[in-house]
């Protein structure tokens, strides 16, 4: 293709950006026109979007976890940046929790709604510790993959990841048949990405379609403390780790990872957006060796919007809505909660299953996971935005803590560049050392 010709090639993010603006227009006017038709082609368009990336979630998660685990074995000091990674998703998702608290408790999210306990209605899934560590290991093998638990398909790749680097070179077969097909996953993932767009479109204009406004400034404080606390996150935690800790431009960081952030707002899935999150942080320089195992851990189990700030925000709206005092040991269970069950929301599109989990945990009552459903989808997508930004930063922060991040690279990041295929990238990234 000629330099003339890719001139004029749209930007993904450019694409993105216009299927958001098109959506809202298109759902504002089949809302005030009463538009039926449209409502439910919006609907199917990006239930359609969701359908596909979901479809690839099971064996993707399966594949990619056992992969990363067996790649440790190609980089020095594996055990070190295992543990490393580990402390560093912990000691974000406190500063991210503590952050919600603090906006919750300024804010009083819960005062002036109009909503009373009535309002709200028990989930019909409901999640507690007893049913977290159990619910972890699989009764078959199969059930699993069926029903999309994530949790239980991160602990049989993990276990069969293991049971690989035991078994040495005659694993090796297995293994190599493993990494094509996580290579045909991603690819087939990546087109779907493709469409993101046209699923952008889709899944806004419904929101806007079927909620409209009038929810929104219903939950105003609500909305606006979950939008503040991640984007203090977002914009304020994470540039000062960056500068601080990693020493490197964090504008820099954000021109690099904003493709992945973008898909993430819009998909409101961590684990569909994970092959986009680990191209993005290839780019910004860290080791692919480190990015295999780092990025799908983080995808999985690095949750500081969903398993965070959301949380701890919610938890205090409720307790306000339901009349409940809550004291210091509360807020410090929340804290616990997040930075030890944040593994809990496994990367899917919402977070119904960390909330229960912190309700429970704290006694408070489950009818108030149905007072926030009806707002979840637009509380989700900056919620998911924060987390995919987080599992990349991470792999980065530790890099440079490390010295392996490339810094070259991370200078020279530019997150359009994401837009040519697979093959073509191939012969731009400098093979990690």
């Amino acid at each position: 293709m000629s330099s003339h010709t890719k001139s004029f090639k749209v930007p993904f993010w450019a694409q993105i950006i216009a299927g958001l603006v098109l959506g809202v227009l298109l759902g504002w006017l089949a809302r005030s026109q009463d538009l039926s038709w449209l409502v439910t082609t919006l609907e199917k368009v990006g239930d359609t979007f969701i359908g596909l990336l979901k479809l690839a979630v099971a064996p993707l998660v399966f594949f990619a976890i056992l992969v990363s685990i067996t790649n440790l074995r190609k980089v020095n000091n594996a055990a070190r940046l295992a543990s490393r990674t580990l402390l560093w998703f912990m000691a974000t998702s406190l500063i991210a929790v503590s952050i919600g608290l603090v906006i919750g408790l300024l804010t009083n999210p819960g005062a002036g709604t109009g909503l009373t306990p009535k309002d709200g209605a028990k989930p019909d899934d409901t999640g507690s510790w007893i049913d977290f560590l159990t619910g972890i290991v699989p009764t078959d093998v199969i059930t699993p993959f069926t029903e999309l638990n994530v949790l239980q398909i991160v602990f049989m790749a993990a276990v069969a990841g293991i049971a690989a680097l035991q078994l040495g070179e005659r694993a090796q077969p297995i293994l190599a048949l493993s990494e094509s097909v996580l290579e045909l996953l991603q690819k087939a993932l990546w087109w779907v990405i493709r469409l993101a767009p046209l699923g952008t479109v889709g899944l806004i204009g419904n929101a806007i379609a079927t909620y409209g406004w009038d929810l929104i400034g219903k939950y105003a404080t609500f909305t606006a403390d979950i939008y503040v606390g991640c984007l203090i996150v977002l914009f304020g935690v994470y540039p000062t780790l960056l500068a601080t800790v990693a020493k490197v431009n964090p504008v820099q960081f954000f021109k690099g990872a904003w493709p992945a952030i973008q898909l993430a707002f819009v998909s409101r899935s961590s684990v569909g957006t994970m092959p986009l999150t680990q191209k993005v942080t290839e780019r910004l320089g860290v080791p692919k060796e480190y990015a295999s195992f780092a990025v799908p851990f983080g995808a999985t189990t690095k949750m500081d919007g969903c398993a965070a700030i959301y949380p701890a925000i919610a938890a205090i709206f409720v307790a306000q809505i339901f009349d409940i005092q809550l004291g210091v040991g509360d807020y410090l269970l929340i804290a616990f909660v997040s930075v030890v069950g944040s593994a809990a929301t496994a990367g899917l599109t919402g977070a119904t299953v960390m909330l229960t989990l912190t309700l429970s945990t704290l006694g408070l009552p489950m009818e108030g996971v149905g007072l926030l459903l009806a707002i979840d989808p637009i509380l989700d997508m900056i919620r998911t935005a924060t987390n995919v930004a987080g599992q990349a930063l991470i792999p980065v922060l530790v890099s440079a803590r490390e010295n392996l991040l490339d810094r070259e690279a991370y200078a020279t990041a530019d997150g359009s560049s994401l837009d040519e295929p697979r093959e073509a990238q191939a012969e731009q990234v400098p093979a990690a050392a």
